[in-house]
């Protein structure tokens, strides 16, 4: 089984606590229907017929956390994720937390 060359101490009790199987719940817009709502993944296996090998990785729960902020988290307040898990869920987290455009009235409207 491969593992990161840095932050092992971290990394391991994130996925043994996890199977060594992304968490995702759903969080990444896919509803996993296919695998009891939880993300198939698993380190080190095969993603799909074409696919190549899944390198879980162990981020916050919370997509928005800066990078900085999740570097200083225990290994308690980390989930393991897949590489597509993860990336969709953030983009799904920026996208509501963007600010919504309001139209304001022109110059010379009445």
């Amino acid at each position: 089984m491969s593992e990161p060359l840095t932050g092992t101490a971290t990394w391991r009790p994130v996925m043994q606590a996890a199977g060594f199987r992304c968490q995702c719940t759903g969080a990444c817009g896919n509803l996993h229907a296919k695998s009891e709502g939880r993300c198939p993944h698993q380190h080190d296996a095969y993603a799909g017929k074409h696919g190549h090998r899944v390198r879980l990785i162990a981020a916050p729960a919370d997509p928005l956390t800066t990078a900085v902020a999740a570097a200083a988290l225990p290994a308690s307040e980390l989930l393991a994720w897949c590489p597509a898990c993860h990336t969709a869920d953030g983009r799904a987290a920026r996208r509501a937390a963007a600010p919504v455009a309001v139209e304001a009235p022109g110059l010379f409207e009445l």
